[in-house]
C-alpha cells in the first residue's frame, strides 16, 4: 500500500501506556506522530462490552490502591471524568466459601485454613530467599494444599492475593481499597479523555488521522538512521523513533519481527517474565437465586480441582437489578476454556452453581467469555514476574535499543501487571524519549554511536537495588498483614 510521510515517532499499540505516552510528546511539542493500533479501537486490555444490558470490563476492572497518602494517579484521573466506581469489599470473600454438597464451611475452620495457608506461603518466600542469597535452610518444607478447601484457599492466596514483594507497592503507596469500574462508558472512557487532548475528536470519537486503527505491525526494520515500519496489510511507515507499547505477551510471540534481531540481553529479559491469563466470565440469568446481603458479594467454590470456577462474584452491589454472576478463571483453566466452546463452559459452569445453590436454580440466558490468550494482539492478560526478580531483570526489559523505546506495564518496577503501571510507564517512556531527542537535536547524528546495550541512563524510575528486592523483614510484616486484613489483592492488575 505504498509508505506513508516520514515522521518523528511511531507509537505501536494504543493502550493506556502508548496513550499516556504519546500526550507526553505531543505536550512538548511533539506533533508529527502517528500511532498504529491492531485491532479497531482503542484500550488495549481496558475493554468493555454490553452485555445483560450494563456495560461490563472484559479486562481491566477495578482502580486499584486507593486511599492511602498518595493520590493513585488513575483514581485522579477517574474523578476528574466523573467515572462511575464501586467499593469492593474481599473481606468477607473467606467466610462464604461453599462446599460441593452446597454447604458453607463454618467460619473456624476457613480461618484455620487460611491461616495455615497464609504462614506456608510466607514459609516459601522466606525459602525461596535463603536459596537466592545462598543460604541453607533446614526449616521444613510448606505444606501442600490437598483438601477441597485448601486447594480453594491457595488459589485465592496466589491467583488473587500477591505473595509476590513488589506488587504490594500499590497497596503501601496508594492505599488497600479498590473500586470497580461501573459506568455505562467503560472504563476506556478514560483513554478517550486523554487521547482528546492532543488529538482531534467529533462527537466524542476520535477523528485524528495520526490514529490508525486497523494497522497490525508485523516487521521492524531498525538502525541508526531510524526505523522503518510494515504492517500485514503492506502499509510501511517510516520515523526516526519508536515506542512499542505491545504486551509482553505480543513480545513473546512471533507477532512482530525485528531487523535486525533484538540483541540477546534484551530478548532474555522479556522471556523471563511470565505472562498471567485471567479470564472473568459473565452469566446472565432472569432472576437472582444467591445471597445479596451485606458482606455476600464475592464468594467461592471448594472443588478437588485447584481453580475449577473457584471465585465468584455478583453484580447486584454495581448494577441492581442485572442478574449477572462472574466467576473468574486463570492461567491452565483459562487456556482450557478458551479452547472449548461458550457451550461446554457454561455446562460446567451451571454445574458448580447447582452444586453450591441446588438443582433447580434456572439456567443461564447468556455467557460471554473472553479469550485473552488467544488473542494473537494480546497472548494474555497482564505480566508476572519471578517473585525474586532482580533490578537488572526490569531494568533490561524497559530500556531502548535506540531507536526502540519500550513501554507498558511490564517495564514498571513498582506497579507492574496494574492499570497505573501502565499509566506511568507511558509517562516516563514520552519523558525518556523526549530526553533523548533532546541530546539528538544537540549533537550530529553521525557522531551518536549505535546502542545495543541497556541505556540505564534513561530508567530512572528503577530505584531497588537487588538487595532492596530480596531482603528485609518489613515484607513479610506487610504480606502478612494484607493476608490476615482479609485483603483480597485481585491482581487482575491490567485486567483488573
Amino acid at each position: 500500500m505504498g509508505s506513508s510521510t516520514p515522521c518523528s515517532v511511531i507509537i505501536v499499540g494504543a493502550g493506556i501506556s502508548g496513550i499516556s505516552a504519546a500526550k507526553v510528546l505531543a505536550e512538548n511539542g511533539v506533533k508529527d506522530l502517528v500511532i498504529l493500533e491492531a485491532s479497531d479501537r482503542i484500550g488495549g486490555r481496558i475493554r468493555k462490552e454490553d452485555f445483560g444490558g450494563v456495560s461490563v470490563e472484559l479486562g481491566a476492572g477495578w482502580i486499584a490502591g486507593v486511599g492511602g497518602k498518595k493520590p493513585n494517579p488513575v483514581w485522579e484521573l477517574a474523578n476528574k471524568v466523573g467515572l462511575r466506581t464501586y467499593f469492593s469489599d474481599y473481606s468477607n470473600a473467606r467466610y462464604n466459601i461453599y462446599d460441593q454438597s452446597g454447604k458453607i464451611i463454618p467460619s473456624g475452620l476457613a480461618a484455620a485454613s487460611y491461616n495455615k495457608a497464609v504462614d506456608s506461603a510466607i514459609q516459601k518466600l522466606r525459602m525461596q530467599e535463603a536459596k537466592l542469597r545462598g543460604l541453607s535452610t533446614i526449616t521444613e518444607p510448606p505444606l501442600t494444599p490437598k483438601t477441597p478447601i485448601e486447594l480453594a484457599i491457595d488459589f485465592i492466596l496466589h491467583d488473587f492475593e500477591m505473595a509476590e514483594v513488589e506488587p504490594i507497592s500499590t497497596y503501601t503507596d496508594f492505599g488497600e481499597r479498590e473500586f470497580l469500574v461501573a459506568d455505562e462508558r467503560g472504563y476506556e472512557f478514560l483513554l478517550y479523555k486523554m487521547a482528546e487532548n492532543f488529538l482531534f475528536t467529533s462527537d466524542g470519537k476520535i477523528v485524528d488521522s495520526r490514529l490508525k486503527l486497523n494497522k497490525v505491525v508485523r516487521e521492524l526494520h531498525y538502525s541508526r538512521n531510524g526505523v522503518t515500519v510494515t504492517t500485514e496489510d503492506g502499509s510501511v511507515f517510516e520515523a526516526t523513533y519508536v515506542i512499542l507499547s505491545v504486551s509482553v505477551g505480543v513480545l513473546q510471540s512471533d507477532l512482530i519481527s525485528f531487523r535486525p534481531p533484538l540483541p540477546k540481553w534484551k530478548t532474555e529479559a522479556i522471556m523471563k517474565c511470565d505472562v498471567i491469563v485471567y479470564t472473568k466470565i459473565f452469566l446472565k440469568f432472569p432472576c437472582k437465586f444467591w445471597p445479596c446481603g451485606p458482606g455476600t458479594e464475592f464468594f467461592i467454590y471448594a472443588h478437588e480441582r485447584r481453580g475449577y470456577y473457584t471465585f465468584w462474584q455478583h453484580m447486584e452491589n454495581a448494577y441492581p437489578g442485572s442478574n449477572i454472576l462472574v466467576v473468574t478463571l486463570t492461567n491452565g483453566e483459562s487456556k482450557r476454556v478458551e479452547a472449548q466452546t461458550d457451550e461446554e463452559t457454561l455446562k460446567e459452569a451451571m454445574g458448580v452453581l447447582r452444586d453450591m445453590f441446588g438443582p433447580d436454580i434456572p439456567d443461564a440466558t447468556q455467557i460471554l467469555v473472553p479469550r485473552w490468550w488467544n488473542n494473537r494482539f494480546q497472548r494474555g492478560s497482564y505480566s508476572n514476574y519471578p517473585i525474586l526478580a532482580t533490578h537488572q531483570d526490569f531494568a533490561d526489559i524497559k530500556a531502548p535499543v535506540v531507536p526502540i523505546f519500550f513501554t507498558g506495564e511490564h517495564t514498571n518496577e513498582r506497579f507492574n501487571g496494574y492499570v497505573h503501571g501502565g499509566y506511568l510507564s507511558g509517562i516516563d517512556t514520552g519523558n525518556a524519549l523526549l530526553k533523548e531527542m533532546k541530546n539528538e537535536k544537540g549533537s550530529e547524528k553521525e557522531s551518536q554511536p549505535f546502542l545495543l546495550e541497556p541505556l540505564l541512563a534513561l530508567t530512572g524510575s528503577l530505584t531497588l537495588t537487588q538487595t532492596d528486592a530480596v531482603s528485609g523483614l518489613h515484607k513479610w510484616d506487610m504480606a502478612r498483614q494484607l493476608f490476615s486484613n482479609g485483603k483480597l489483592v485481585s491482581h487482575e492488575a491490567i485486567i483488573k
